[in-house]
């Protein structure tokens, strides 16, 4: 019963974590259009059914019963139809989607709104007003970031020996128990012994795990190799044969390679890891690493599918780095509080959570696409770029750029996101990823 009632605690929590970070994108959107002038009658975090409100000024403020989003209503979202009105109502599916939404963005035009409306601002105030959302993400996401390297600290792996195999094990085999004509493992061999700090290897200092890792991956085959450890304050210098094994490949930054493994020399210990803070400038590399490896899996979404769809409906195994939507998010929320960790530990894990959750929400409204933001930017770009043009060939100006045309294509945008959205909250019921 305890177990359960700290998982729904720490699914409580993230969820408020994620209703503020849903807030401080729509007041992104909000304060720039307010500053450009821009009526907003409402300004919602959720959808469906309103559980509260307030009317303050010209806006309503107010939560609804559905945490998965929100938005803020602003007149005049697209510029009307040839006729300068809204247009008559079409038999046409795809002309029906453009009118809908062209009427949906006139519904409170009141007298003295004309010069009020979101498509009347330039293209660059307009951009601003789009961008400001993700950008607050983005903001929310660095700052959080600072807070967990800088404030709470990353586990890493040191130069501290934690334990010593006893034999050599290829790391493809995925086992931990010794077999039956399983070399022995050069460390034992050479005398190294759990709480060893390992000062040097051949020659090479090695303070850092990877120094440390990288200078007994280059001596594949080397005998009698220089291994000076410090032994509860005594300094020793002991012998090993390193020999060559099949272990787990590293990209440049020294991150392991999920999956890919290369023959490089092996001593067979495991290394101690310890919570570290780091400074700015080991707080902006890493977060700049992480960025790109969010870029990539955005990037690499669509060839997760398959096997999504094998772990939601198959026997397949949920990956790691599998694609997660809001439940799952919720449910390591919920894990982190049964960790069996420190507090502050548990804390600094919802700041992680938060923070990646918000860098992710930067990172995916600025996909060029209807209806995300990045959608509605790209539109104003592209009215900057025909005005512009018109204007250094001396042609007529050919007015705003009527997005509402793309609403068709951003319907089937739309319905993609929908259909992915529920094939990831099915795996996350039956088949969640998990971190402990």
């Amino acid at each position: 019963m305890t177990t359960i009632l700290l998982t729904v605690l720490g699914m409580v929590i993230f969820f408020v974590g994620l209703l503020v970070s849903i807030a401080w994108h729509e007041l992104g959107h909000l304060s720039t259009a307010k500053l450009f002038g821009v009526r907003v009658p409402q300004y919602m975090v959720g959808f469906g059914p309103t559980i509260w409100s307030r009317k303050k000024g010209e806006t309503e403020y107010g939560i609804k019963a559905i945490p998965l989003g929100g938005y803020i209503r602003m007149i005049g979202m697209f510029p009307p139809g040839k006729d300068g009105r809204v247009e008559a109502r079409s038999t046409s599916p795809w002309r029906g989607m453009i009118e809908d939404a062209r009427s949906a963005a006139y519904e409170e035009i009141r007298p003295g709104d004309e010069t009020r409306m979101f498509y009347t601002r330039t293209p660059w105030k307009r951009v601003i007003v789009m961008f400001a959302g993700p950008f607050m993400n983005l903001i929310l996401a660095i700052a959080l970031f600072f807070v967990y390297l800088m404030g709470f600290g990353i586990r890493e792996e040191t130069n501290v020996v934690s334990s010593v195999q006893k034999c050599v094990i290829a790391a493809s085999e995925q086992r931990d128990d010794c077999k039956a004509g399983d070399p022995a493992a050069p460390a034992a061999a050479a005398g190294l012994r759990a709480g060893d700090r390992i000062l040097s290897v051949g020659g090479v200092n090695t303070t850092e795990w990877n120094d440390l890792s990288d200078a007994i991956r280059v001596r594949a085959g080397q005998q009698d190799v220089p291994i000076v450890v410090d032994r509860k304050g005594e300094r020793l210098t002991l012998q090993a044969d390193i020999t060559t094994n099949k272990v787990i490949k590293k990209d440049d930054r020294g991150m392991p390679v999920r999956g890919e493994y290369v023959n490089a020399g092996f001593l067979g210990f495991a290394p101690a890891s310890g919570v570290f803070r780091q400074d700015f400038g080991d707080s902006i590399v890493w977060m700049g690493d992480r960025v790109e490896d969010a870029f990539d899996g955005l990037i690499a979404l669509p060839s997760k599918i398959p096997a999504l769809w094998d772990a939601a409906f198959g026997d397949g195994p949920r990956e790691d780095d599998s694609p997660m939507g809001v439940i799952g998010a919720a449910r390591v929320g919920g894990e982190i509080v049964t960790l069996d960790i420190p507090a502050s530990q548990q804390v600094a894990g919802f700041v992680f959570v938060v923070a990646g959750f918000n860098l992710s929400l930067f990172l995916f409204n600025m996909l060029p696409l209807l209806p995300l933001d990045g959608g509605h930017i790209a539109g104003a770009l592209w009215e900057s770029v025909r005005r512009n043009v018109a204007r250094v060939f001396r042609r007529p100006d050919p007015g705003p750029f009527d997005v509402a045309k793309l609403m068709p294509a951003a319907y089937v945008v739309a319905a993609v996101f929908v259909c992915f959205t529920l094939l990831v909250g099915i795996a996350d019921v039956v088949n969640p990823v998990r971190i402990s």
